[in-house]
């Protein structure tokens, strides 16, 4: 696997820009699987308590939704906290690759999906610049979490 070359500038903005996304955790982890609900609406059919769901405002007040929403932001979090080390690292996101892969059978084109829309909420909140101190870093996820799948045989 890949290991990981983040210069300490790199994980400095890259702690900056999400600690900024991070203070809202659960508000912007809702927003971020609203949107991708919304805007690719097959990724509903891994989740049986949302399938019902069809507004957006319905989503916005779901506990699980926000429940959801909050957990992907805290396994992010987790992540970046250990940039500067790819063991801690792949640690992480090993076993929540291999969860998704061999348990929950979501297909990985759905991690960029749900990175893009991060990113792209970083540049609709904060700017540019704040969107590309984390580029790299969901790169970084999406190579890791499509390793994963490849070594489970997905």
């Amino acid at each position: 696997s890949s290991t990981m070359s983040f210069s300490e500038a790199e994980v400095q903005s890259a702690r900056g820009a999400w600690e900024k996304i991070y203070v809202d955790a659960e508000d912007n982890g809702t927003t971020v699987l609203v949107r991708m609900f919304t805007e690719h609406p097959d990724t509903k059919s891994y989740f049986t308590h949302f399938k019902g769901m069809d507004s957006a405002e319905e989503m916005k007040q779901s506990d699980q939704v926000r429940g959801h929403g909050k957990k992907v932001f805290t396994a992010i979090n987790d992540m970046v906290q250990h940039l500067d080390n790819s063991e801690a690292f792949v640690g992480i996101v090993n076993p929540l690759g291999k969860k998704h892969a061999t348990q929950l059978k979501v297909d990985p084109k759905n991690f960029r999906i749900i990175c893009d829309i991060i990113l792209q909420l970083m540049e609709e909140k904060f700017g540019g610049d704040c969107k590309a101190s984390f580029e790299k870093v969901t790169n970084e996820i999406c190579t890791h979490l499509n390793n994963v799948y490849k070594e489970a045989g997905w």
